[in-house]
């Protein structure tokens, strides 16, 4: 690979993009590149809506949240904004795919994206990472899931397991409430 003028990382404040950050911190002081964090924003109900309603005070209220997301991603993934790298944080409106591969766009940039598991909520959205493995015109570097994740929760444990314990302590409440 021939070296690396920055290190381009999305970040949206799950524990698989914080695990990404802390690797992308890392290839940045190892590679004396920039960090560049990237958080992008849609509006709530997509781009058509606020299209057709357009609200500068909102589409401002939105970016402010894009911007407090990501300073709150550096103070729980690296304990605050690193002072022995340079960070050139970028906050754009759009799709996380196709923002990232906009801001990764020189071939000498590297680009970390984390991948963590897939939900059935998330399965039914667009994968990010598959869309920057396929379009991006850099290095991608693909972080898996911590082993951290997999001990909260967010690997194998079937879902179900959470939901029945919910259930039955559902149930218990209702039960206490008739009783009483």
């Amino acid at each position: 690979m021939s070296a690396v003028r920055r290190v381009v990382v999305g970040v949206h404040g799950s524990l698989g993009s914080l695990q990404a950050l802390r690797l992308a911190a890392a290839e940045a002081r190892d590679r004396q590149a920039a960090l560049v964090p990237v958080v992008a924003w849609t509006p709530p109900g997509g781009d058509f809506a606020e299209r057709s309603h357009p609200s500068p005070y909102l589409r401002e209220i939105w970016r402010e949240a894009a911007r407090q997301r990501l300073a709150e991603a550096f103070d729980a993934g690296l304990g605050g904004v690193p002072d022995d790298i340079r960070v050139q944080a970028r906050v754009e409106r759009g799709e996380a795919g196709p923002v990232l591969v906009d801001v990764a766009d020189r071939p000498d940039d590297l680009l970390v994206i984390g991948t963590g598991r897939r939900s059935i909520g998330r399965a039914l959205r667009k994968s990010v990472g598959r869309y920057c493995l396929a379009h991006a015109r850099c290095p991608v570097l693909a972080v898996p899931p911590s082993a951290l994740m997999e001990q909260l929760g967010h690997g194998r444990m079937p879902r179900s397991w959470s939901l029945r314990g919910r259930r039955v302590l559902m149930l218990e409440i209702e039960q206490e409430t008739y009783h009483q």
